[in-house]
């Protein structure tokens, strides 16, 4: 699970389950970071309202109890215990403007003490423009210890014609912890709702993505040869794709055989007459029959190479073919020690029993047999061969020998059709080029080197499957 949170939780890049996970994780993160900040904001914003609440009352009791005498305003204490006890967190004070406008303290709660009611330059030109209205704002209380919440209004008291300004104060302490603890609670609850909600998508990404994975696994089992169609039963979004598929494969089996049967005709059709022309000059005396005879091989030889090219792609093509690479070795040891007997000619072959060859039986067969009858024919007595998987779908093979080996600036040549190094020795000259032929129409490689026997060392690429 670690591995595939991981994988899909990387960058979106290209995959479309990245890019689900990512937009809906990126939608989710956004509602809650909205989410918290205005149920914190909701939440402080209540506490304030009922702080609000205490400090229009207050106000309300200075706006009755105050009086003006002989063009004096004249404010007595309030009968409230927490406005009298010094440094308590509840403040008042009335104020009134100078001859510049500013606001001046007239009278102060006995809990201010020698401390002077926060107000900022600005409150005079508010509360005036607030026509009335209570103006709030935050401060710091006395001794710059204490978070205060202030409300200000402006009012006009009978017998005096300039406006009064009542403040008062309360210690928001309380409120700045409740909301504290508040956000606290709300993130970690969001942060949990969050990680639930990602791990949800992810979930429902996966599961709801799952058939097009399964079908990608069917498609490269159908590659690697392991099945031949698309076999399971997909949703209803997915099954005309499958159906698509599997009509894709039908058609390009069909023209595999139809290229195979087209192949067949060829050559009979070829053949034959070459076989005629062939018999027709035996024996004939004269240069006519000589030149007919050589370029009649030639013809033949050409349309044995071009069928075979011919067959291998189209068998290559179909893909559907798995061969066991060690059956194919040791029925080719045992046959060659057999035929290179009188020499003790001694074939050492490994291979892993999983090891599959991505092709047909009888070109393995032909690509093998070629190689190891090179190697028998220019030993000493002992050929080795192993082979095994390289990965990314490929396999090797390397046949050595302890032979006399082969000249570097001649191992191009002996890939050509028909070259030989030594006459006196038995063959056509057509092992290497048919193994060369076969090589390329499987998109494989063939190599040839210097062994650590001091013979020549063959190294064949060819595609494999899984097993």
């Amino acid at each position: 699970m670690k591995q595939d949170l991981g994988r899909y939780l990387g960058r979106p890049g290209r995959s479309l389950t990245r890019r689900l996970i990512w937009l809906a994780s990126a939608w989710i993160l956004a509602a809650l970071l909205v989410t918290g900040v205005v149920l914190t904001s909701q939440f402080q914003e209540s506490g304030l309202r009922r702080l609000g609440g205490v400090l229009n009352n207050t106000i309300d009791q200075l706006v009755r109890a105050t009086s003006v005498q002989g063009g004096r305003v004249v404010v007595p204490q309030l009968n409230n215990q927490q406005t009298l006890d010094l440094l308590s967190g509840n403040y008042w004070a009335v104020a009134e403007r100078d001859a510049d406008g500013r606001l001046i303290v007239v009278a102060r709660s006995t809990s201010l003490w020698d401390s002077e009611m926060p107000i900022p330059a600005s409150l005079a030109e508010r509360v005036a423009t607030a026509a009335g209205a209570t103006i709030s704002y935050n401060a710091v209380g006395p001794n710059n210890e204490e978070p205060l919440r202030v409300a200000a209004s402006q009012k006009q008291l009978p017998g005096r014609a300039e406006p009064v300004v009542f403040i008062a104060a309360i210690n928001r302490s309380n409120i700045d912890a409740d909301t504290r603890q508040f956000a606290t609670f709300t993130w970690i609850a969001l942060a949990l709702l969050g990680a639930g909600l990602v791990g949800a998508v992810f979930l429902q990404v996966r599961v709801g993505l799952r058939p097009l994975y399964e079908l990608g696994q069917e498609i490269g089992d159908v590659r690697k040869g392991r099945a031949t169609r698309i076999s399971q039963d997909y949703p209803e979004e997915i099954a005309p794709l499958a159906e698509q598929l599997n009509k894709l494969l039908d058609h390009n089996q069909e023209v595999v055989e139809r290229q195979r049967t087209h192949v067949g005709n060829l050559a009979h059709a070829l053949k034959t007459p070459l076989s005629v022309m062939l018999a027709e000059t035996e024996g004939q005396p004269g240069d006519l029959p000589a030149i007919v005879r050589r370029q009649s091989e030639i013809m033949r030889g050409q349309v044995d190479h071009h069928l075979r090219r011919a067959r291998a792609a189209a068998r290559a093509q179909g893909s559907g073919e798995r061969t066991a690479v060690a059956e194919v070795l040791d029925e080719m040891a045992v046959m060659l020690e057999r035929v290179f007997q009188s020499r003790g000619v001694v074939i050492d072959w490994r291979a892993p029993d999983e090891l599959l060859f991505r092709g047909e039986r009888q070109d393995l067969q032909e690509m093998v047999g070629n190689l190891l009858e090179n190697a028998c024919i220019w030993c000493e007595r002992r050929v080795k061969v192993s082979a095994g998987a390289t990965g990314l779908g490929r396999l090797l093979l390397v046949i050595e020998d302890d032979g006399p080996g082969l000249p570097e600036d001649r191992r191009d040549e002996v890939m050509k059709r028909g070259a030989r190094l030594d006459e006196d020795v038995p063959g056509t000259g057509l092992g290497l080029s048919i193994v060369d032929e076969l090589t390329k129409a499987y998109e494989g490689r063939l190599t040839l080197g210097d062994s650590d026997m001091g013979g020549l060392k063959a190294m064949l690429e060819l595609p494999a499957a899984e097993s």
